[in-house]
């Protein structure tokens, strides 16, 4: 059978399920599927950027803590066809694959599995990511709530192609979104509560907007590092 890239592929549904826990039985068939488990101390590197620490180091990380902590997380879970993966590169974690519309899809991500205890960035205002993109919107989630389906603050920033810049994600301009749906009258950012991150490349910005820079096919952004910050500091 010859393999038709617009048709819904229930294995990578399955398997993208069980990655993150969601079916009641998962834990049980984890390692039949991916056989590492997620280890926290993986994402607390002691090293400083700027004014924080380092959450994740990816010039250092191992391909297993990557594969340990990284999942990919795309429209099959709602019958689209695009599809991603998180990969080590040349001193970079590699966030690539091919996004599509085809089945009322639209978007591609990664995200972690929740971190257990939650991290407690209170004392911090925001996130420094240094990336390197192909001249994309992406968006940048983190999550207050062990759910597989809960509400997520969402910040949007654009890539510039082929060179390396430092996106500061200031915790005070999450937007609270649901399935890029904003929800009014959420609750704020907890910072001192953070269960998940995840990178996005999606055809929608919020509310039915579509994203300006969103282009199907192909797409490829890098990040070297994300680290905890006080404040924004020049790329």
């Amino acid at each position: 059978m010859s393999f038709n890239p617009y048709s819904w592929h229930p294995g990578r549904f399955l398997k993208t399920l069980v990655y993150f826990d969601v079916l009641p039985f998962s834990r049980c068939i984890r390692h039949w599927i991916q056989p590492n488990s997620m280890d926290s101390s993986t994402s607390s590197a002691s090293h400083n950027r700027s004014d924080g620490p380092i959450l994740f180091d990816f010039t250092i990380m191992t391909p297993s803590d990557l594969k340990a902590i990284w999942g990919s997380l795309d429209d099959v879970v709602m019958g689209g066809v695009s599809s991603s993966q998180i990969q080590l590169g040349d001193r970079a974690a590699l966030f690539t694959g091919n996004v599509s519309t085809a089945n009322s899809g639209g978007f591609a991500s990664v995200r972690t599995r929740n971190f257990d205890p939650p991290w407690d960035l209170a004392e911090y205002q925001g996130l420094n990511l240094r990336v390197k993109g192909d001249g994309q919107r992406y968006k940048f989630l983190m999550r207050c709530d062990a759910g597989w389906d809960s509400l997520a603050y969402s910040y949007s920033f654009d890539t510039v192609a082929d060179q390396w810049i430092e996106v500061y994600v200031p915790f005070s301009e999450l937007i609270p979104v649901f399935r890029a749906r904003t929800v009014p009258g959420s609750q704020p950012f907890n910072a001192g509560r953070i269960t998940s991150l995840q990178l996005m490349l999606s055809k929608f910005e919020y509310d039915g907007e579509l994203n300006p820079y969103f282009r199907s096919g192909p797409f490829l952004l890098q990040i070297e590092a994300i680290a905890a910050a006080r404040a924004a500091t020049s790329s």
